[in-house]
């Protein structure tokens, strides 16, 4: 806190945690001098219990270590549930939640179906307080044919809205004058997800497109394990940083974004057109078999990555139920 940092004798805010605790039975004022009930964390002397504690180490370096630790325990956990899911869902019960899950509402409201699949994934969001968990306990589910991909869907939609609760329930719990703003940043995140919601579901056409998305990444992953590693990194790493980067200079950021749209564009026409009426194009451009190999196949960074640890095939692979099996996708050459 401010008080703290501005009596702190030797180096403000370094080891702030080194001296703190939530018992005041070792408090040295020569420390925090009138700051003792300035934070949550009221400072002490060497003798204080917490973790790490006569370790010696400063704040930073326990926040890194406690966080590492918090990423491993929620990753064991997650992997802990998925795999309790895949033991407990075969056979006669897998058959049931199938039947029942995958099922519509009768004739002439069996439109609402999707729309209800919204609010009980809204639902059970809110109640377990953690998007995660909810889309972690469903995805093997998926994986084994119990719940098809178009109904996993909108249960994930609704995954979005309900993992907005939280930060409107701490908005609300914000006082003075900072109440307003928290209350903006937890609305804007909750419409964020609403208008994603209305322009990808309402209207049939665009639900195939996040779909077959999925089914594409889905197989490309199943043959390729190293892809979805690549995927987070790219998607949620360094495209991040590079618009971010290129936001510096707008008229760069354009010209970018035209090229990335062009080229989509491109890609796409000329896929459809290779399916659709193949004869109309020049032989050169009936396949993508002009283009250097590395920039139509995944092949050959394969013949590299594969030899990781992390990414090699393990023979259980061969047991496990394709998505395309579950799906009924086609495997599509790039």
């Amino acid at each position: 806190s401010s008080g703290i940092n501005a009596e702190w004798p030797l180096r403000p805010g370094k080891n702030i945690a080194k001296y703190c605790t939530q018992t005041g039975d070792h408090y040295n004022i020569s420390k925090c001098g009138g700051a003792r009930n300035a934070s949550m964390m009221k400072a002490c002397d060497d003798k204080c219990g917490y973790l790490f504690a006569q370790a010696g180490l400063g704040d930073t370096t326990t926040g890194v270590i406690l966080l590492i630790a918090s990423l491993i325990l929620l990753c064991v956990c997650l992997t802990t549930l998925v795999k309790t899911l895949q033991s407990l869902l075969l056979g006669r019960m897998a058959q049931t939640l199938k039947k029942h899950i995958n099922s519509d509402l009768p004739y002439p409201v069996s439109w609402l179906t999707g729309y209800l699949f919204i609010l009980v994934g809204t639902g059970m969001t809110i109640l377990v307080q953690s998007s995660s968990v909810f889309t972690s306990a469903l995805t093997p589910l998926v994986g084994l044919g119990v719940i098809s991909l178009d109904r996993m869907y909108p249960l994930t939609l609704g995954s979005n809205i309900g993992t907005t609760c939280t930060a409107v329930l701490a908005a609300l719990a914000a006082t003075g004058d900072k109440r307003s703003v928290t209350i903006q940043v937890a609305i804007s995140h909750l419409l964020f997800n609403i208008f994603g919601i209305l322009v990808f579901y309402p209207v049939p056409f665009m639900r195939t497109i996040p779909i077959n998305f999925a089914k594409m990444l889905g197989n490309t992953t199943a043959d390729y394990r190293w892809f979805a590693i690549l995927y987070l990194i790219v998607v949620f790493l360094l495209l991040p940083m590079l618009f971010i980067a290129l936001s510096f200079s707008l008229p760069l950021l354009y010209v970018v974004i035209t090229l990335i749209i062009a080229a989509v564009l491109f890609i796409t026409i000329l896929n459809i057109l290779q399916d659709k009426i193949p004869e109309k194009l020049p032989e050169f451009l009936r396949t993508w078999d002009f283009l250097p190999k590395p920039m139509r196949s995944l092949e050959p960074y394969d013949s590299v990555l594969s030899k990781l640890i992390c990414c090699r095939k393990s023979v259980d692979d061969a047991d496990v139920i394709p998505l395309s099996v579950v799906t009924g996708a086609k495997t599509n050459p790039v």
